[in-house]
């Protein structure tokens, strides 16, 4: 009984590590793992020496931790179902497919072109969706048969496509972001201002390997034939049309900086996109053959997703919105991107509103569960021993941010981001912070490292996303009408293993490279530098000398009295003459009371 007693944190973190092998689900598993050992703590209490800190009375908290600030009523876990509708919209609306087929024009001349536009547009679908499965289940649809059709090798093709669908998580507006923002206790703007320069540098490395395997293994990813390339040539008018825009953005921006300061340069901006965006519908529309074909259908396709990116996380960047008010503008802009392409049915709104009830509810319930858990595990003393075995890990900062890469590594075999964040976050919290490290720079490397669960062989959910849309069976392909063999599992596995590799790379980077994130804080302030002015203020006579009257000379060894310095040592005068002195009274005569 002593040594249950006493090792009962220990005892209580393996058993919920058997719950979950067995399959049981996870959000039951913390909330059964919490009550049996509540249960248990107390029976043993006695034993522990005072190490365990449980009692009945205490279960009375668990209603609050339900419906205090940490579960029912944050307003920062209010972000998920808006960004999830948000996303589940868009990737309803075609604006993925759009995407795909004009980025795919525009880079197939060259190999590789099609692995480039999925990389692209899936940073694209991260920044204005941030839900991993809309974007690999989007991109496995439209693009996978247009890669197998023009030849790619199907591991690479299976690969980019998960890959690339992963950016959601790591690109703002990520739902793992908000949460892990919320399980350390930091602003999710702040998250993701950290997050994103990695993001872009992970979405560089993409595309990097593939220039690589593009110049290794040319025939894996072969250029789109001419006659795939319906919108024809025209980059040179595309270039111009940025020119264009660059020239009218920075002129919109010197007329309006003496107005709007800080904020000209972004209005000025806007100017330029939407009067580029103006020209291409009218040149399109009336057939005014200002621009190509090709410029035409890059910007109209292109610029609605950037609004809106820059509507959700420019207002967050810039102050102007909290992240659940960028994603209700999300999710409004959503709905009018999609009517505006008339695929706003009840059809759409019906889906999305209903995988949106059920992604919430799933988090919900994980978070209860790991309230109750929590309860019991902090009872006790668990958070103690946590500390003291990471703290006291070789290598100090450094041993400990390897060996919980590793074993959050570890663990991203067998549980999702949810998981991950709702029962480990927490215990590791508090030993970063002892050690001195930025909690937005801990939370932006785990967010790195728990998008390998989404790649991990044999347990990677996007891996399972895009398994559910590739074709199981020889099909006819509706353009060339060859058959085309099927995509095997063992493929899909294999295309994930360099891109996984890759991810490790980016944890390793992030680390060695901090201000990638720690750009978040802005410039550092030298003190020196720093130049206080106060007000100017009427003159005081020095401390301990008697104030001088107006125009007086100034007592022994003080300083001359400043003009209009009251003399503090008479009663104010309002204007009135001065009234005479009472006489004193005859104390030696009994009083009279006339």
């Amino acid at each position: 009984m002593e040594f249950i007693a006493q090792n009962m944190a220990p005892i209580m973190f393996a058993s919920l590590v058997i719950f979950l092998l067995i399959g049981y689900p996870v959000a039951f598993s913390l909330a059964a793992n919490g009550l049996l050992f509540f249960f248990i703590g107390v029976l043993v209490s006695p034993y522990s020496g005072g190490s365990i800190n449980l009692a009945w009375p205490l279960l009375h908290a668990l209603p609050d931790n339900f419906y205090g600030t940490r579960v029912m009523s944050n307003d920062t876990l209010l972000a998920i179902p808006f960004f999830t509708f948000m996303g589940i919209v868009l990737e309803r609306s075609g604006m993925a497919e759009d995407l795909l087929d004009t980025i795919g024009q525009l880079f197939g001349p060259i190999r590789g072109g099609l692995a480039y536009a999925v990389v692209f547009v899936g940073a694209l679908l991260a920044a204005t969706t941030g839900v991993v499965a809309a974007s690999v289940i989007a991109m496995g649809l439209i693009s996978l048969p247009i890669m197998l059709r023009y030849g790619y090798d199907r591991r690479v093709a299976s690969g980019v496509i998960a890959a690339s669908g992963t950016l959601a998580q790591i690109i703002p507006p990520s739902l793992v972001l908000i949460v892990l923002a919320d399980q350390l206790g930091r602003s999710v703007g702040d998250m993701y201002a950290g997050a994103l320069i990695p993001g872009l540098v992970l979405t560089g490395i993409y595309m990097l390997y593939i220039l690589i395997m593009s110049i290794v293994r040319p025939n894996s990813m072969p250029a789109l034939p001419l006659e795939a390339r319906t919108l024809g040539h025209g980059v040179i008018s595309l270039l111009v049309a940025l020119l264009v825009t660059g020239a009218i953005s920075y002129a919109a921006y010197r007329y309006l900086a003496p107005n709007h300061g800080d904020n000209a340069d972004i209005l000025g901006f806007a100017v330029g996109v939407i009067v580029i965006y103006v020209v291409a519908i009218a040149d399109q529309r009336l057939g005014l053959n200002l621009m190509s074909k090709l410029a035409q259908q890059v910007v109209i396709v292109l610029i609605p997703p950037l609004a809106l990116i820059f509507l959700v996380l420019g207002t967050i960047f810039l102050g102007i919105a909290t992240p659940t008010e960028g994603g209700a503008m999300g999710a409004v802009g959503a709905l009018i991107m999609a009517a505006m392409k008339g695929r706003l049915t009840r059809d759409v709104v019906n889906q999305a509103l209903a995988s949106t009830t059920r992604l919430s509810a799933f988090v919900l319930f994980i978070l209860i569960g790991a309230r109750v858990f929590s309860l019991t595990f902090y009872g006790v003393n668990g958070h103690i021993w946590v500390e003291h075995l990471l703290t006291s890990l070789p290598g100090g900062e450094t041993g400990f941010l390897i060996g919980v890469n590793i074993l959050v590594f570890v663990l991203a075999f067998f549980l999702d981001f949810f998981e991950l964040a709702f029962i480990i976050v927490p215990l590791l919290a508090p030993a970063a912070d002892k050690l001195g490290i930025d909690l937005i720079w801990f939370g932006v490397l785990l967010g790195v490292n728990m998008q390998t669960s989404f790649m991990h062989p044999p347990f990677g959910f996007a891996l399972f996303y895009l398994r559910s849309v590739a074709a199981r069976v020889p099909y006819l392909d509706r353009i060339t009408g060859k058959q085309v063999a099927p995509v095997t599992t063992g493929q899909i596995y294999w295309g994930a293993v360099p891109f996984v590799l890759i991810q490790v790379i980016m944890i390793g980077l992030t680390i060695a490279f901090p201000q990638m994130v720690m750009r978040y804080k802005g410039p550092a302030v030298e003190p020196s530098t720093i130049d206080l002015k106060l007000p100017d203020m009427p003159s005081l006579s020095p401390l301990g000398t008697p104030p001088a009257d107006n125009g007086a000379a100034p007592a022994k060894g003080g300083a001359p009295a400043a003009p209009g310095t009251p003399d503090l040592s008479q009663p104010p005068s309002f204007g009135d003459a001065p009234a005479k002195p009472a006489p004193a009274p005859d104390l030696s005569q009994p009083p009279k009371f006339n």
